[in-house]
């Protein structure tokens, strides 16, 4: 297939640094590494496709060993898979891998809600989650969303997950979620754009502003159980709007990444 040619050294990263990740772009390899994910995740590669690693290097301007190590990070994240030959293949995914991603990240916020309410001494601990979410009610609160105020919602609800994690005060939590979210489907605000765009799915920002702020209530008021129960359902507001892309055919519109996954044959359960 064709494909655009790329700068080794792109001059801007990519937004999509799995949460809590520092940006890897400071080296050579880092580099390399930004611009072959964001390939992937613009369907440059074919799922299924092999990896021709002497072209590719070329191609990024780098040699064979940082490549090999760009290629095994990718594939920690899950956009390649190893061949028992040593070789590399771009990952494919199901709709099914993406509602149980959703699930697995809504499993991992709850937990984290769960441990910020309980290891929370002081009320003050939670007062950059509580400005926050301020923040975030009330861009909604706006008459009109506007593609700036967009953006700041996508960086203020990145936020606002990401404080939630370090409130847990969960080493391991944090490099689980660090993992999940490493795909971009799967991440929080992955399918805010599509609320923004689609007017059935206008109401989820307010759904999901209404979730925060009683998320921010239960760690304040260390009601553990809440806290959990509620950041789990928060998660489901991906899975609406997956549901409804998929229901109207255009669930590749908006995702990074969406090049990658495969519909056919797939039925939602139930």
């Amino acid at each position: 297939m064709t494909r655009r040619k790329v700068d080794a050294m792109p001059k801007t990263a990519p937004a999509r640094i799995p949460l809590g990740q520092k940006d890897p772009g400071g080296s050579q390899t880092g580099r390399a590494t930004l611009a072959l994910r964001e390939m992937l995740l613009e369907g440059h590669f074919q799922p299924g496709e092999r990896i021709r690693e002497v072209p590719l290097a070329a191609e990024l301007g780098v040699s064979r060993i940082p490549l090999r190590l760009v290629l095994e990070r990718l594939a920690h994240e899950g956009l390649l898979a190893v061949l028992p030959t040593r070789g590399f293949v771009v990952q494919h995914f199901s709709t099914a891998d993406i509602y149980e991603a959703i699930e697995l990240r809504g499993l991992l916020e709850g937990m984290a809600a769960r441990l910020a309410a309980e290891r929370l001494v002081d009320s003050g601990e939670a007062a950059k989650l509580q400005a926050i979410n301020k923040e975030l009610l009330l861009l909604v609160q706006r008459r009109k969303l506007t593609l700036e105020c967009l953006e700041q919602y996508i960086d203020l609800n990145a936020k606002f997950h990401a404080e939630i994690l370090r409130l847990s005060q969960c080493r391991m939590l944090h490099r689980a979620m660090e993992h999940v979210c490493s795909l971009p489907f799967a991440s929080p605000s992955a399918f805010v754009r599509r609320q923004y765009i689609a007017p059935e799915s206008w109401e989820l920002f307010h759904i999901a502003i209404d979730q925060h702020r009683g998320i921010v209530d239960a760690i304040v008021n260390r009601e553990v159980a809440r806290a959990e129960t509620l950041s789990q359902e928060h998660a489901r507001v991906a899975r609406r709007n997956l549901e409804s892309a998929v229901k109207n055919g255009e669930i590749g519109r908006f995702v990074p990444g969406m090049k990658l996954v495969k519909l056919e044959g797939y039925h939602h359960p139930d």
